[in-house]
């Protein structure tokens, strides 16, 4: 790794017990991984390396709301405090940080999917920290070459992020860029995003999609009384999948529940139903990768958007945990 790289800060936070695991807390039992040497660890029946993104330069380039590069930060502290119920089915490790603070994305993506692949490859599942949503382009990168087929692509978000790349690419062209990727290797592009927005797409984004066979469904197509329907459609978008990529823009949600992302959302989906979604399609057996993107520190009160979100990935993990017990059976 380069300079971009910076390892894992060791987190703190309450404690019951030293000696009890039962009364242990995520910080205690976190364990630093570095990039930098051979990734050595016993393996467990599941394996978990968080490793964060600290870029808004693509937020920045899509003239949102900078910021959310220090989410995976804001992130962390929530998710310290958790107690360890995960335990004795998950260790969990953090990698540290992807850094882009020059301008440079392009090369500050590239090496997310150097760290991507190199983590995969030693056989953990990731969960990434954002920063903005142009984490997307190297999460899939470094996924791609560690399966060395392209992964089908869920994505939770307000708005398709299928621009047009005019100059330099940005936290609203990702889709676009790996659709290009999959283009050139002559692999299927498959993309999914759920809660789009009417108002926050143009008709030419949408026409877009439909010319590249990207599906969507509209956030105001979703409601309780639509849930089963959703997941049906959901369900019926994975069963001939064999990976998939789940990614989160925290854009996606209320904003009475997510205030501090880059785009905010009024009319933004419910958290539960967000989350049952998500456990639905943890439940496939086929996630192979998770981040969750766009939550900026600075519009976020009270810290409400990162403790939802480290919620989520309390409760990710959680489910994986289910899916893995019910396999076994």
């Amino acid at each position: 790794m380069n300079s971009r790289y910076q390892l894992p800060t060791p987190l703190s936070g309450r404690i019951d017990s030293t000696s009890d695991q039962e009364a242990f807390r995520w910080h205690q039992i976190i364990k630093p991984i570095n990039l930098n040497e051979p990734i050595q660890f016993e393996k467990t029946a599941i394996n978990i390396c968080f490793l964060g993104f600290c870029s808004d330069e693509g937020v920045k380039r899509n003239m949102g709301r900078v910021g959310a590069a220090k989410g995976p930060a804001s992130i962390r502290k929530e998710m310290a405090n958790w107690p360890a119920n995960c335990l004795p089915h998950v260790q969990l490790f953090d990698a540290g940080d992807i850094t882009c603070d020059d301008g440079n994305l392009e090369e500050a993506q590239e090496q997310l999917a150097v760290a991507v692949n190199k983590i995969h490859q030693a056989g953990l599942f990731t969960i990434l920290l954002g920063g903005g949503h142009e984490i997307a382009l190297g999460h899939f990168n470094g996924i791609r070459e560690s399966l060395d087929e392209a992964p089908a692509i869920i994505n939770f978000d307000a708005h398709l992020d299928l621009r047009p790349v005019i100059d330099k690419g940005s936290s609203g062209t990702m889709f676009n860029q790996i659709h290009r990727i999959c283009e050139d290797k002559k692999e299927d592009f498959n993309y999914l995003c759920i809660g789009a927005q009417t108002y926050a797409n143009t008709q030419s984004l949408f026409n877009k999609a439909n010319e590249i066979g990207a599906q969507y469904i509209l956030a105001k197509d979703i409601s309780t009384s639509s849930y089963n329907k959703i997941e049906e459609q959901i369900s019926n978008y994975i069963k001939d999948k064999n990976q998939i990529y789940l990614t989160i823009c925290s854009d996606v949600l209320s904003a009475a529940h997510a205030p501090g992302v880059s785009a905010v959302q009024p009319f933004g989906l419910d958290p539960d139903m967000v989350l049952q979604l998500i456990k639905s399609i943890i439940h496939s057996g086929k996630l192979c990768s998770l981040d969750i993107a766009e939550v900026s520190p600075r519009f976020d009160a009270d810290n409400r958007t990162a403790k939802l979100v480290a919620v989520y990935i309390y409760a990710v993990i959680n489910s994986m945990i289910e899916q893995k017990l019910n396999q076994s059976y």
